[in-house]
């Protein structure tokens, strides 16, 4: 009785408008005290100094400084020129490019806010410009926009790894072929879409030399060796993900003043506050949901449910299915970082109960939020679009994106019924 009087306080705190973290830290210790009285309070501020005393948990705020730097300087634009130049000759180029230069953007930044805000602010007008539909504009980069939480380095796989235990190093490789499945998934839909309706991309009439393409990348050379440092930094060795983080950040800084000359004082101290704030709202949640998390342990809840599905008899596919259309589900009404912290606790034991990988687990649930943050009301990049494109409701930008999370949809699926398609790869290193 006790968990679900904990969990009716948690959702009443939501509901009533208190932070994410102190819902979750403040029900969380209403339940250890309930479980264990005054020792609650001992238990609790152990509890979160102890999830947060974690060196992989460094790399987060560095990671988020690399994206926040990039975000200053042009560097969007030009990987969607480069795009452009390079995929001219396919119908729908303009949205496949967008889907390009978002996967790149998400592979120097790892965060999807990023991505769409960067992306968006140049593709939408673009496209738009050229007669493209507004659903096609939209749906495009909004869903391209969500590859920044899967391709490494991935803000969602550094927090799963710190609440799991899973090396963050081995789910950026894991994240890699799922990255790239999603990316021409997506771009492969635009193709065959534009097929049947040409009326929803006219044919570009501009042709590029190869030299003009070429010339294109002369743009884009110092993020692709940003990218190449971090990632082979991690992949050879060299550097823990924490290190190369650092390496990372210290590159985009390198980039934005003294080579897009972009970083002004003013601008410096408004990134450091930037990532002093999302980084410290992270934190907090984190901390706060191990709270929350150790008193669902304490009670024995992640075992009592997997002794309980287990029991159903029902095939280990199907509860599977049950788990991923349940954290699809939560996705749209909590945010990534919440979902990771309060469900991993929960559903690994049932996941490794029924002979799965956590690294796997990891891999799919990380593809669940790349639906989350494209489905309302809690949809992070629908409103980040809306906020560079005014001339876009928020309306059509949902409806827009409900055809693109069918084919998310449709790989997640994959990666689930064949969990060897995310594994191949950490398993060469």
């Amino acid at each position: 009785m006790d968990p679900i009087i904990v969990l009716a306080i948690l959702v009443g705190l939501i509901v009533i408008g208190f932070p994410i973290f102190l819902a979750l830290g403040l029900s969380g210790l209403a339940g250890l005290y309930m479980a264990r009285g005054s020792m609650a309070f001992f238990f609790a501020p152990t509890s979160l100094f102890g999830q947060l005393n974690a060196f992989e948990l460094i790399a987060l705020p560095l990671f988020i400084l690399m994206g926040n730097f990039l975000g200053a300087t042009p560097v969007g634009s030009s990987l969607f020129t480069a795009a452009v130049r390079w995929l001219n000759w396919l119908r729908g180029s303009l949205a496949i490019s967008s889907v390009g230069a978002s996967a790149m953007f998400g592979a120097v930044s790892g965060v999807s806010l990023a991505g769409v805000a960067a992306v968006g602010s140049i593709a939408v007008p673009q496209m738009l410009q050229r007669g493209y539909s507004r659903s096609l504009a939209a749906g495009a980069v909004v869903s391209a926009g969500a590859l920044a939480m899967l391709i490494p380095p991935s803000v969602p796989f550094i927090i799963y790894g710190a609440v799991s235990s899973v090396s963050v190093a081995d789910l950026f490789i894991g994240g890699i072929v799922p990255g790239i499945v999603l990316a021409l998934a997506l771009s492969l839909f635009i193709y065959i879409r534009v097929l049947l309706n040409p009326e929803e991309a006219p044919a570009s009439k501009e042709r590029f030399t190869w030299k003009e393409r070429w010339a294109s990348l002369a743009n884009i050379w110092h993020a692709a060796l940003l990218v190449v440092a971090v990632l082979g930094s991690i992949y050879s060795g060299l550097a823990t993900p924490s290190e190369a983080a650092g390496i990372g950040a210290g590159g985009a800084f390198l980039i934005a003043t003294l080579i897009f000359r972009s970083l002004s004082w003013r601008k410096f101290l408004e990134i450091l506050a930037t990532t002093a704030r999302v980084s410290g709202a992270i934190l907090l949640i984190i901390g706060c949901a191990k709270i929350f998390g150790d008193y669902l342990n304490m009670v024995r809840v992640p075992q009592l449910l997997t002794e309980a599905l287990t029991a159903t008899g029902l095939p280990a596919w199907a509860i599977l299915v049950a788990v991923m259309l349940l954290l699809i589900l939560l996705g749209m009404i909590v945010d990534a970082v919440s979902l990771i912290v309060v469900t991993t606790p929960v559903l690994l034991p049932l996941v490794t109960a029924l002979g799965y990988d956590p690294l796997w687990f990891g891999i799919v649930m990380v593809l669940n939020l790349e639906i989350a943050v494209v489905t309302p009301p809690v949809g992070l990049n629908l409103y980040a679009l809306r906020g560079v494109c005014p001339e876009l409701s928020v309306e059509e930008i949902i409806k827009s994106a409900l055809p693109f999370v069918a084919v998310q949809f449709l790989v997640l699926m994959l990666f689930v019924f064949f969990p060897s398609l995310s594994l191949w790869l950490p398993g060469l290193m």
